[in-house]
């Protein structure tokens, strides 16, 4: 029995124990177990933003309701890949799914805006928007799109930043440069209004890419580029921090309407409680990832706060207009974004 299969039956015991002892209310106690299914394309280990996620989930529900709901975790995109699981998790046939948001912008394209350069200063500032107003516009076009919701907004292990094999000190020593970016309009506009070559290449090709030198370099959050000891080909990173990418869990229509109508409460604080705590932890991770890779040898180079400001200016003028003009219910949403930076 592995780590992770022995965590698991030693959780599901010790959910039964305390429903058996009479920890939990009789009308809990007599309810059928719920099983949901939850799917990952990220290990399930404590360096896995997603895991991380999770696993306070379970805890949680398990401390609240015993084992009355039950989330069984599917990570390494045991099943399927992301665009697939999308698909099934709208039709039902799987329950949920953590991942970054920029999938689900293939069936919300307004989702696509969080992927914009320079949208989010922090993600302290990622959590001021997304728990308020513009979160719940985005989730109500996602229950429009797909029928499915967004059951919170956790982080991920870091500001995405710039990791090349020669420094790049300045936003004009990016120009012409040759980075592996996620292959998303969104993510490849703001590099192109960067003056950077953006060039799509699978994550599981990018290392042999960088070594080779058909790339400089890429974009990634620190606890990823050490994870996948991206460092031994790169050494120097300008943190540029253009994207703090949201983490979304999102469950389909079905899933939550098998939900008893009087466990909810206690599965929407589980919930809410578990990105509290992931949020957190992942501010944690992400320091300890820059550490490490500074004892690895990274060199780190700050970005001007001038320079930033100006790149923000750039990308509204040039991409947040046209993306609201392209998705007319997200206008109002950039100038609430804006207001709570800060």
């Amino acid at each position: 029995m592995n780590t992770y299969t022995r965590r698991r039956f030693l959780q599901t015991v010790s959910a039964a124990t305390l429903a058996a002892a009479g920890g939990l209310p009789e009308a809990v106690r007599a309810q059928p177990v719920v099983t949901l299914r939850c799917s990952s394309s990220m290990p399930a280990d404590q360096n896995a933003a997603h895991y991380v996620w999770y696993e306070r989930l379970a805890a949680n529900l398990k401390a609240s309701v015993g084992d009355a709901i039950r989330v069984d975790y599917f990570p390494n995109s045991q099943l399927g890949k992301e665009s697939d699981v999308v698909q099934q998790v709208k039709i039902g046939a799987i329950d949920m799914m953590i991942a970054g948001s920029s999938i689900w912008a293939t069936v919300a394209p307004e989702l696509g805006m969080l992927d914009l350069g320079y949208l989010f200063d922090s993600y302290a500032h990622v959590a001021k928007v997304l728990d308020g107003p513009v979160g719940a516009s985005l989730n109500a076009l996602l229950q429009k799109r797909a029928g499915c919701s967004v059951l919170t907004w956790g982080s991920h292990f870091g500001g995405r930043c710039v990791f090349t094999k020669q420094p790049v000190l300045a936003l004009q020593g990016l120009k012409g440069t040759k980075l592996r970016v996620l292959p998303t309009p969104a993510f490849m506009d703001t590099f192109k209004a960067m003056g950077a070559v953006p060039t799509p290449i699978p994550f599981g090709e990018l290392y042999m890419a960088v070594q080779t030198g058909v790339v400089d370099g890429l974009e990634h959050d620190p606890a990823t580029v050490l994870a996948s000891k991206f460092d031994e080909v790169v050494k120097s990173c300008w943190q540029s921090q253009h994207v703090f990418a949201a983490m979304t869990v999102v469950m389909g229509r079905r899933a939550l309407d098998r939900i008893p109508a009087n466990l909810r409460p206690a599965f929407d604080r589980a919930v809410a409680d578990a990105t509290a705590q992931q949020r957190a932890i992942a501010a944690q991770k992400a320091d300890q990832a820059e550490q490490a890779l500074k004892q690895h040898g990274m060199r780190f180079h700050p970005m001007a706060p001038a320079e930033r400001a100006a790149l923000r200016q750039t990308m509204h003028d040039r991409l947040y207009t046209a993306f609201a003009t392209q998705y007319p219910a997200t206008a109002p949403l950039f100038p609430a974004i804006a207001a709570v930076r800060g």
